[in-house]
Order: C-alpha cells, then structure tokens, then sequence
C-alpha cells in the first residue's frame, strides 16, 4: 500500500539537519561540473547506468547498508528504485535534448512543490502557511538565479513534459520514502533501491556504448558522480526525509543550483550576474521558512 508519514522530528532544523542539506547542496552542486566532464566521452545512458551501479557497489562496503529487509517490503523497494532513480536519471538526458540545462535546472526546483503536494495528498494535510510560503519563496529565488545564464535552446513542450514528469517522481518518491527509511534506515534501503536501478537502467547504457569512449577524465568524474552524488547523496537524503519529511526535506534541492553557480563563477570563470545574487538571498529566506516547525 503507498502511503507516507511525517518526519521523525517535527521541530525546526537543527544543525543535523543543515549538514545533511548542506552535503546534499555541495554534492548535487557540483554533480554539473562531473556531468560535463563526462559526457566528453560517456554516452548519458553509460553514465546514468555506471554512476547508478558504482552508487549502490560504494554503499555495499558499508556494514550496515547490508542489513536485511523484509522479503514483504521489496515491493515498495522496487517501486522507490525506479522512480526516484532509474526512471528520473533516464528522463533527464532524454529531455535536455530540445531544452536548455538552465530551464532544467528552473523545473527541477519544482521538487520539493510536487513533494508538498503528494504528502498534502497522503496525509490528508495541508502543510502550514509560513512552509508553504517558504516553498514558493524558494522556488522562486531559483529562478532568479538561474535566469541570467538561460541558454538558447529549444523549450519544447516535449522537454519541459519530461523533465516535469521525472519531478513529480522525485516528490512522489521522496514521500514513500520516508516511513521506509523510519522502519530500515537510509542505507540499506538506497543500496537496494540502487541494485534495482542499475538492473533496469541497463539497456540504456548498452545503447549508448557505440558512442562512448574510454578516457581517464570521464571515468574518474563517473566515479565521483557514482560515489558521492548518487550513492552517499541519496541515501542522505533519504536520512533528511526521514527526519524531516518529504515537503520540509525537499528545501536541499533549491540550493543545487546556487552552488552550481558558484562553482561555474570559481572553477569556469562564468559571470555572476547581480539578480543571481539576489537570488540566493531569496532561496536562503525561503529556505529558512521552509525549515520551521512543522504543524501537527
């Protein structure tokens, strides 16, 4: 049966809490710069298959990763790893094929709005006005921030289709996630939710290998993107939602893109245009109300 449940913690963040928004910023921040370095020599499908699989290899060296689940709760495992993983990793590459990676960016900030609204949906409860607040808030300092860098490309309807329908599998997922995690923790289930991915995602990166190279460049940020921006990422931030729950957690995904600018500014000389930086403060204010008590 899907359902979901509130977070363990109903109190406003703590300092547990921003580490674990913080390394989920920094890690997803910089997965763009590895991306880019990749797809030199990767195919989107090679690397959506090898980052899947060194994720879930990187979590089995982690005692407690191998505890076990019950055979009862593979269903939901099975459910959690395709739609918070393998089908959102394949949709994303297929979408920014007719539109630009700074509209991607804008709508994949609509997260932690689906979160909101499938948990309004389960619970049966809407969240307080200052959280919903702080979600619109945030959603719309991202795009401040990402408007300065829009590129030219083609908007699509097809692509933008996508890219929302691989979101709304993010929120839908991050909610069913969160009594999963409260009964097993976030490693063993990620690690199995993983394996799952990695099996089904494999015919898209056989695909892809008659247009991959190898390279040492390109392995080495697979390793990094497979290491730390999947496998640890998503097994911290299924320990967020757990907390926190869904709608709350979902506030980590408005900063990828602040950091993702910040590192464009330090490591790839872009500009910093000044609405850009109006937009971090506005996705710091949303963030902050977001991050209230929760109602109960």
């Amino acid at each position: 049966m899907i359902h979901t449940t509130s977070g363990s913690r109903t109190e406003a963040f703590g300092l547990t809490d921003w580490g674990l928004v913080s390394f989920l910023a920094f890690t997803w921040g910089a997965s763009f710069l590895f991306i880019d370095i990749a797809l030199d020599s990767l195919s989107p499908g090679l690397i959506t298959w090898m980052r899947i699989t060194l994720g879930a290899a990187a979590l089995s060296f982690i005692p407690a990763a191998r505890q076990p689940i019950p055979r009862e709760s593979w269903r939901n495992v099975v459910l959690l790893g395709l739609t918070w993983i393998a089908i959102p990793f394949t949709l994303f590459p297929i979408a920014q094929q007719w539109i630009s990676s700074s509209l991607t960016g804008i709508l994949n900030a609509a997260m932690p709005l689906f979160a909101a609204a499938f948990a309004a949906i389960l619970l049966r409860r809407l969240p307080s006005r200052i959280i919903a607040g702080g979600l619109l808030l945030g959603f719309v300092g991202v795009v401040m921030v990402v408007a300065p860098s829009w590129g030219d490309g083609d908007n699509a309807a097809l692509g933008i289709g996508l890219v929302l329908l691989a979101t709304a599998f993010y929120g839908f997922s991050a909610n069913i996630a969160v009594p999963m995690q409260q009964a097993y923790g976030a490693l063993p289930l990620m690690r199995r939710a993983q394996m799952v991915a990695s099996v089904a995602t494999l015919p898209y990166a056989v695909s892809g290998l008659p247009d991959s190279s190898v390279d040492g460049g390109g392995l080495a940020a697979v390793f990094v993107l497979g290491v730390f921006g999947t496998g640890l990422a998503l097994a911290v931030m299924t320990q967020l939602v757990g907390r926190v729950g869904a709608t709350r957690g979902g506030v980590a995904i408005y900063f990828v893109p602040v950091v993702a600018v910040f590192l464009g500014v330090v490591f790839r000389d872009d500009s910093l245009a000044l609405l850009t930086i109006v937009g971090m403060v506005v996705v710091l204010a949303g963030a902050y109300l977001a991050s209230r008590r929760e109602a109960t």
